[in-house]
C-alpha cells in the first residue's frame, strides 16, 4: 500500500488518519454525553481527565491531518456522472467536519481554561491553558463546546449515511477507497 494518495485510492497515511480520529470522536462523543451525569467523585475527575487528553490528541491529528492534505496535493477523483449537488453536498460536509473537528477541541480547551482546570496530557505533559479564569468565556465556551458536539452528531451520521449510499444503492467505489487495506475492484 502506498504512503500518498493518487486519483484512484486513498494513501494509507490519509486513511490511517481517518480511521484513528473516527474512533477517538465517536469515543469521544459517547463518553462525553455520558460522563456530564455521573455523580462527582474521583473517578468522574479520571474520566473527564481522560477526555480532555484524547480531545488533545483528536486536535493534534487534525492538524496533522489537514497538514497532510494540504501537502499530498492528490486526491481520489469523485466518479464520473455524480450529480453537481452531491459533489457540493460532499465538498460542504467534509468542510464542515473539518471545522466541528477543530472547534470541538478549541472549544473544549478554551472551556478548560476559563474555568481554572488543570490540563495534562495523559498526565505525562502540562498543556497551558488558552485564557485565564474567565466566567464569561466559560460560558460561552461550555455552550459551543456543547452544540458543536450536536452539530458533528448530525454530521458524522450523514457522513456515513452518505458513504453506504455510495456503496450499497450506487455500488461505487467510495467507501472501499477508504477501507484499510487492498479495497478497491479490478
Amino acid at each position: 500500500m502506498k504512503l500518498r494518495s493518487d486519483s484512484r485510492r486513498w494513501g494509507s497515511v490519509t486513511k490511517s488518519l481517518h480511521w484513528i480520529i473516527a474512533l477517538a470522536v465517536i469515543t469521544l462523543l459517547c463518553v462525553g454525553l455520558w460522563m456530564v451525569d455521573l455523580p462527582i467523585s474521583a473517578g468522574k475527575v479520571r474520566i473527564y481527565a481522560l477526555h480532555k487528553s484524547l480531545g488533545i490528541t483528536v486536535l493534534v491529528l487534525m492538524l496533522v491531518r489537514i497538514a497532510w492534505r494540504l501537502n499530498e496535493g492528490t486526491r481520489p477523483e469523485l466518479p464520473f456522472g455524480m450529480p453537481q449537488w452531491e459533489r457540493a453536498a460532499a465538498w460542504s460536509s467534509q468542510l464542515l467536519l473539518y471545522v466541528a473537528l477543530l472547534v470541538m477541541p478549541l472549544s473544549g480547551w478554551l472551556f478548560n481554561s476559563a474555568a481554572n482546570f488543570p490540563l495534562q496530557w495523559f498526565g505525562w505533559l502540562a498543556i497551558p491553558g488558552l485564557t485565564g479564569p474567565d466566567p464569561e468565556i466559560k460560558v460561552l465556551s461550555r455552550a459551543v463546546h456543547h452544540w458543536t458536539a450536536y452539530a458533528l452528531i448530525a454530521l458524522l451520521s450523514l457522513h456515513v449515511l452518505a458513504a453506504l449510499k455510495h456503496h450499497f444503492i450506487d455500488r461505487g467505489e467510495i467507501l472501499r477507497r477508504m477501507l484499510p487495506g487492498r479495497n478497491t475492484r479490478r
